[in-house]
């Protein structure tokens, strides 16, 4: 009887050892993401890093002894969606974290973040107001006019001095056509034409018509989901003007099609080691496309966070959350990461997909 009792303070005792102090027990984080809908095929890329991560770090015996679990909401890239899903993850689950995509939902979100003080982990979007909608908005992505003003510049020096814009009508939309008319037209460019569409649109053909009417020499695109429906229709419509867009520009099915072939975009520096590809191939049948990685990454700028607030004996808040993230500040995870503001600095090339493959065309920073 004496050695049961033994044994067992010599488990509790490693079980408070590696929880710093408390019973080691699972901690619970939220992702509100589109895994339905016209964004699923990011959203599922998003999923499956993050859940990657988190089962890798599990498999290692958690964080200090405490298991990590990911709770999954479906917002469709709606943004009162969102709102429903965050109210339910905070209130019901007590969540203090949540990672979060597309521009527009996690805009709704922000200001209940900063209310409740729950910490979010944008990976995806780009819009130029998420580097200051709320305190509590991390973003691992440079925004939108980071990575315009690299191309617009780019694409002048090349001589490609007209353009038309196509945009998507939303806020990442608005916000990228703003930035890049502005940064083009500073660089020595002029815009030609500009062409709305909706989140989802499969059919670009009258909007191409009309853009390329005005005879540019490269079109802008501004657009989240929809990649190959226009690739293929501006092959058909037998446009010849170059075409040039931001880091949504990497879907695996438009870079693999001969359409797309030409296509020039900017694109955030971030790469897999081969046996961690692999595995990840391995569980999902599927390659580690660029927002898996982006989303892996981000799983584990948060498991450092919170090893370090478990370390410092604090509570597992958002607030602790935040503040060892600038504690930390310089990450080494897919890429090298720092945090001097709540938006990461981090690299970026301009890739041109040729072949079936993007292709790294030339070195560039964000600016």
């Amino acid at each position: 009887m004496l050695r049961t009792i033994r044994v067992g303070l010599a488990a509790l005792a490693v079980s408070l050892a590696a929880s710093g102090g408390a019973m080691a027990e699972t901690i619970r984080f939220g992702a509100i993401l589109p895994l339905t809908g016209p964004g699923a095929v990011v959203g599922t890329q998003e999923q499956r890093g993050i859940q990657f991560a988190i089962d890798e770090a599990n498999a290692k015996g958690g964080i200090l002894g405490n298991k990590i679990e990911v709770l999954f909401e479906d917002n469709q890239a709606k943004p009162d969606q969102s709102v429903l899903s965050f109210n339910k993850l905070v209130d019901l689950q007590h969540v203090p974290m949540i990672f979060t995509g597309y521009s527009g939902p996690t805009l709704a979100m922000a200001p209940l973040a900063t209310r409740k003080k729950v910490l979010m982990v944008n990976a995806g979007a780009q819009s130029d107001k998420l580097a200051t909608a709320s305190p509590y908005l991390f973003n691992t992505l440079p925004t939108t006019g980071d990575e315009v003003s690299v191309m617009a510049k780019y694409l002048v020096a090349e001589g490609k001095k007209n353009a038309a814009v196509l945009f998507e009508n939303d806020a990442a939309g608005i916000g990228g056509r703003d930035d890049f008319r502005d940064s083009f037209v500073k660089a020595g460019g002029k815009i030609l034409a500009e062409e709305p569409s909706q989140f989802g649109q499969t059919d670009y053909r009258p909007a191409l018509l009309k853009l390329a009417a005005a005879k540019p020499d490269v079109m802008y695109v501004v657009i989240t989901a929809g990649m190959l429906p226009l690739a293929q229709q501006a092959k058909q419509l037998g446009l010849n003007f170059t075409v040039a867009g931001t880091s949504f520009f990497s879907d695996p099915d438009t870079i693999a099609d001969p359409a797309s072939s030409g296509f020039i975009h900017t694109q955030v520096q971030i790469s897999a080691p081969p046996a961690l590809a692999a595995a990840f191939k391995q569980k999902y049948n599927a390659d580690m496309e660029f927002f898996a990685k982006q989303y892996y990454n981000a799983a584990t700028i948060i498991l450092t966070a919170l090893e370090k607030v478990l370390k410092d004996k604090k509570p597992v808040s958002g607030e602790n959350l935040r503040q060892a993230i600038f504690d930390v500040r310089k990450f080494q995870g897919l890429i090298p990461m720092e945090f001097k503001t709540n938006t990461a600095s981090v690299a970026l090339d301009i890739n041109v997909m040729r072949d079936g493959k993007d292709n790294v065309l030339k070195e560039m920073k964000s600016q």
